[in-house]
């Protein structure tokens, strides 16, 4: 196949002068700024998109060589023989989201050798496409002994999980996005052959079937912006209308359960929500379908109402990576994807360029300095996919996941952060965030430069300097943080306990400024001349936020915020690195220094605090301890270990260190360790069975087998009574109460049965308590016989 290279690269060169035609005008009544009109200038952000640039982009390249991702490509196409090289149908797109990184990166940072590796990505792409335009390695090299997920003809589970139609959707945005930092043609023409042959497949009275994940409907509707061809539009819009009403199985997982006009809550997977409803604001505002535009407006205010984790997260269950129901947002638990958090991102920033209105701005900015930046180390090369609110050291940052999709997700989207800071609508132009940043737009027959001064998120002053080449009379919109407000984020989720000791101050060159607040900004309209400056006082003071009652893991829990940033307390900053103890008044005045030395530099808070530990006699005490707390995007950089975002203000609502028991003071071993077991002796008894708020110990994924636990005692001792508290998440859940269980000691070097009268099976909801006649014994072993296809989970087990 060698033979092919240097035409297809001759063609890549020759195709760069093509231009494509422009589409029709209809659009976002606001227009952000795009990214490559932007420079940011500031230590925070910038630090951020070179590392991306120089780490983790090459990291993406890398590990997915190492995984198979781009020998798919190679073997589709040709070139290498063998079999389908990675674990998922969906691996495709972790390549395309790669290039578009690369292709936005380019832009800031010109890089030969990485254009050269993007050209050469697309070779291979263009290899493995096939005659009519199909573009899927795996079935492409399988055939029809493809994944289980894909079946053995084209689009056959399309609906399901073939990922078919969502790795083109992926794929459409790095085409455009390659195109149009390059003017490299070949790319694109690849996408349009694609997109020519789904739209030849599918439409009404053709295929009329859904995607099973949302992603291609924001990907066609980019690729009609690049090529004006309005029936890539169409095809987006039929994608969203035929759900539920194809042939496919309805599904809410998938949000195909009724028709999207008549959908009002947030159900299902929580990225393909998200991507569906970042696709129905890029239709509704192309085409001017306000059924659309309704429907995204219910479905926001269910989320940010009720569902929404102080972080920007959303996701609260692992198991279908989604939403719970209203106001279920446990923290130990809580999912909050990296990619579910970079899809609110891009939804929110639809919504607010279709309305004007701040608040989208205000969830935007908790996601992105928050749930998003979580999602990558500082360092650029270490991820996570879940972002928890509460650890017990059992989370750790990943090089890399089978499931990929986060890191190569993070590769496209730290780039184009700058796309989020400004907007305009004709006259007006719109500060939405404030980072340090310098900008050129042609606003009212003028050329404006815009320059903004601040150390944000560390200090609230900001200076916008205003520069145009003569006079301009021009509003400018200053969006007023709902951190800097009344409340955290619209609705009544969250509150501050709080209230603000300085208002926001807003002056112009010197003096305070007359404005008009309006959708959440405060807009000053007049004449500007060159020198101009807009200066900004935001209060940088700590806040105390509560939750909504309902919440029932944030009772008696105070989080602290500062800033865009949410902080949580990590175990290395406790004297005695225990996070879960800890008590922390309600009124509490913390101290926030900088230390410039903690990962990159950053705003610590300090305050005094209590630590409770139970008593031989089981009572709880405390004792005074110092605490310490960093922004929450900082966490698990510094080994594994306790963290809480949300900290206990009463001793009821803390996890005091056990007191002196036999149990508690055993060494815990099991058939399947992990950071969990240690919960198994902490002495906290839960609510029920299914009780998430509070540490537990599981098997999962092992199943269908025997699984023990043991207590190791310091030194032999007489035993009557063992009880056991059975953790149970049925139904959405993998772990069940087993079906039988029984107990055995150790004595002298063998392990003998406890001969006791109980259940053959387990309590749920209660203690599973049975005694013995006295025996002594060096170590106890509770063995559990797990049910059916499921794994087993422990709260809490006692011998006494």
């Amino acid at each position: 196949m060698k033979q092919f290279l240097p035409i297809l690269i001759v063609l890549l060169m020759a195709s760069c002068q093509q231009k494509a035609p422009a589409p029709t005008q209809n659009e976002y009544p606001i227009q952000p700024v795009p990214f490559t009109e932007v420079r940011v200038t500031d230590d925070f952000w910038s630090q951020r998109i070179r590392t991306n640039h120089e780490v983790t982009i090459p990291i993406a390249i890398q590990k997915s060589e190492e995984t198979g991702r781009i020998d798919n490509f190679r073997i589709a196409g040709g070139l290498k023989e063998g079999i389908f090289r990675s674990p998922f149908p969906f691996d495709d797109s972790d390549i395309y989201k790669i290039i578009e990184g690369a292709a936005y990166s380019l832009q800031m940072f010109p890089d030969a050798e990485m254009e050269a590796t993007v050209d050469s990505l697309v070779i291979l792409i263009g290899l493995a496409q096939e005659d009519d335009g199909y573009l899927f390695t795996n079935r492409t090299i399988m055939g029809e002994n493809g994944h289980d997920w894909i079946g053995k003809t084209r689009w056959e589970k399309v609906d399901d999980l073939s990922h078919e139609l969502y790795n083109l959707g992926h794929f459409y945005e790095s085409a455009v996005a390659y195109y149009q930092a390059t003017g490299k043609r070949e790319i694109l023409d690849i996408a349009i052959k694609s997109a020519d042959l789904v739209d030849k497949v599918f439409g009404p009275g053709k295929l009329e079937n859904w995607p099973g994940h949302q992603e291609i409907e924001i990907g066609l509707v980019k690729l009609y912006r690049a090529t004006g061809e309005k029936r890539y539009l169409d095809l987006a819009k039929f994608f969203l209308d035929v759900r539920s009403n194809g042939i496919g199985r309805k599904n809410s997982y998938n949000q195909s359960h009724i028709p999207v006009v008549e959908q009002s809550e947030a159900l299902g997977h929580s990225v393909r929500g998200a991507y569906m409803w970042t696709g129905m604001a890029d239709v509704a505002a192309l085409t001017g379908d306000q059924s659309y535009v309704d429907a995204i407006g219910r479905i926001w205010e269910d989320v940010v109402y009720r569902k929404l984790y102080i972080t920007g997260g959303i996701g609260a269950e692992g198991g279908h990576e989604g939403f719970g129901g209203p106001y279920e947002l446990p923290n130990g638990k809580a999912y909050c994807e990296t990619c579910a958090a970079i899809a609110n991102v891009f939804w929110n920033h639809r919504m607010f360029l279709m309305t004007g209105d701040a608040r989208y701005m205000d969830v935007l900015e908790r996601s992105l300095y928050n749930n998003v930046l979580s999602g990558v180390g500082v360092s650029g090369d270490l991820f996570f996919y879940p972002n928890p609110l509460e650890s017990n050291g059992q989370h750790q940052r990943s090089e890399w996941f089978g499931c990929a999709c986060c890191p190569s997700n993070i590769s496209r989207f730290i780039p184009s952060m700058p796309n989020y800071i400004y907007a305009l609508k004709d006259n007006s132009v719109y500060v939405n965030l404030f980072v340090a940043s310098e900008t050129h737009l042609h606003v009212g027959g003028a050329h404006l430069d815009v320059a903004q001064e601040t150390q944000m998120p560390w200090d609230g002053k900001v200076v916008v300097k205003v520069n145009p080449d003569k006079p301009l009379k021009a509003d400018f919109h200053i969006r007023i943080p709902g951190w800097s407000s009344e409340n955290p984020v619209p609705g009544d989720l969250y509150t501050f306990a709080d209230a603000l000791a300085e208002p926001v101050k807003i002056s112009v060159n010197g003096k305070a400024a007359k404005f008009e607040l309006l959708n959440g900004y405060a807009v000053i309209d007049r004449k500007w001349k060159a020198g101009d400056q807009i200066e900004v006082e935001f209060p940088m003071q700590v806040r105390k936020i509560l939750s909504h009652p309902e919440i029932a893991a944030n009772v008696d829990r105070v989080a602290l915020q500062c800033g865009p940033l949410v902080y949580c307390a990590e175990w290395p900053d406790l004297p005695d690195s225990l996070v879960s103890n800890l008590v922390v008044s309600r009124e509490v005045q913390p101290e926030a220094n900088f230390e410039a030395g903690l990962l990159n530099g950053m705003v610590t808070l300090t305050f005094d605090a209590e630590g409770t530990r139970r008593t031989a006699e089981g009572s709880v005490e405390t004792y005074p301890k110092r605490a310490k707390a960093i922004p929450y995007y900082g966490w698990a950089h510094r080994g594994n270990g306790e963290m809480a975002v949300w900290l206990p203000t009463t001793k009821e609502s803390s996890r005091p260190i056990p007191g002196p028991t036999l149990s508690s003071t055993s060494v815990v071993k099991a058939s399947h360790p992990t950071d969990a077991l240690k919960a198994v002796n902490d002495q906290v008894v839960p609510e029920s069975s299914g009780d998430e708020n509070h540490p537990f110990y599981h098997t999962w994924p092992r199943r269908k087998q025997t699984e023990w636990i043991e207590y190791h005692f310091t030194q032999p001792t007489e035993v009557t009574t063992s009880r056991v508290y059975w953790f149970d998440d049925e139904p959405r859940g993998n772990c069940r109460i087993p079906e039988k269980w029984r107990l055995l000691a150790r004595q002298g070097s063998q392990w003998k049965e406890v001969a006791v009268s109980g259940p053959e099976g387990g309590n749920k909801d209660a203690w599973d308590e049975v005694t013995f006649p006295a025996i002594t014994a060096s170590a106890m072993r509770l063995e559990m016989n797990l049910p059916g296809d499921f794994s087993g989970g422990v709260h809490e087990w006692e011998v006494k």
